[in-house]
């Protein structure tokens, strides 16, 4: 049965379901009236926006975000069930981080998943023979309008064009590491960026259901709505 669609009484209790109890189970453009946007700062790659909204009738009230490009990320994984992890680090946070290779979605008209076959070549000097759509994140909606899409990348092999790190990527520390091990370090807190551990964690969930690969969706699926960005 497609629960989306339930309409009858609540098996459980015999009552008629409330509006909000068959709401589908997905998220939804939703967005409500901009009256008034001022930026209020413009970053060397992310921008801070100020909206006012007309929330609803009589309900109006101010907005500070960052307006985020988007990004990719791809958790890779070798026939020895090793996911390909870099170390980098991020100066917000002051941490030298354990990630999987990302990057912003910043050339116009460069469709996502090409977009990650890219940065995973350009990070690591690998490319993927297989792409699927692994999980999709908007890791701080409060405050940003970041996007991010998670690939799967497996059948990975050498890039055959020169790889050379630059500038601040010089740093980079690669790593195939075991896949159990790297859910491990989630767990004990070890590691803890969130596209990476969305990204283990989601695929742990699909071995944990009997799922494979395939029944992922593919590369090119759909990609999140952005309203007001489309």
């Amino acid at each position: 049965m497609n629960t989306d669609d339930h309409t009858g009484t609540d098996d459980h209790t015999g009552t008629v379901p409330s509006a909000e109890a068959v709401l589908p189970l997905r998220d939804e453009p939703d967005l409500r009236p901009v009256v008034e946007r001022a930026q209020v700062h413009e970053g060397m790659i992310f921008d801070l926006v100020r909206d006012t909204v007309d929330f609803a009738e009589g309900v109006r009230f101010d907005r500070e975000y960052v307006r985020h490009t988007g990004a990719v990320a791809v958790l890779a994984v070798d026939d020895a069930d090793r996911v390909l992890m870099i170390r980098q680090y991020r100066h917000p946070v002051g941490h030298a981080l354990w990630e999987i290779p990302a990057g912003l979605l910043d050339l116009d008209g460069e469709a996502p998943h090409v977009a990650a076959a890219r940065e995973l070549s350009e990070e690591t000097g690998y490319e993927p023979t297989g792409l699927r759509t692994l999980v999709d994140l908007r890791p701080s909606p409060g405050g940003n309008d970041e996007v991010i899409r998670v690939y799967l990348a497996t059948g990975v092999q050498v890039d055959e064009a020169e790889f050379e790190r630059t500038d601040e990527e010089a740093e980079l520390v690669e790593r195939w590491v075991p896949f159990a091990d790297a859910v491990t370090a989630v767990l004990e807190g070890r590691i803890t960026n969130a596209t990476t551990v969305s990204a283990l964690l989601s695929l742990q969930v699909l071995r944990d259901r009997g799922q494979g690969v395939d029944e992922l969706r593919p590369a090119d699926a759909p990609f999140m709505a952005r309203p007001g960005r489309d």
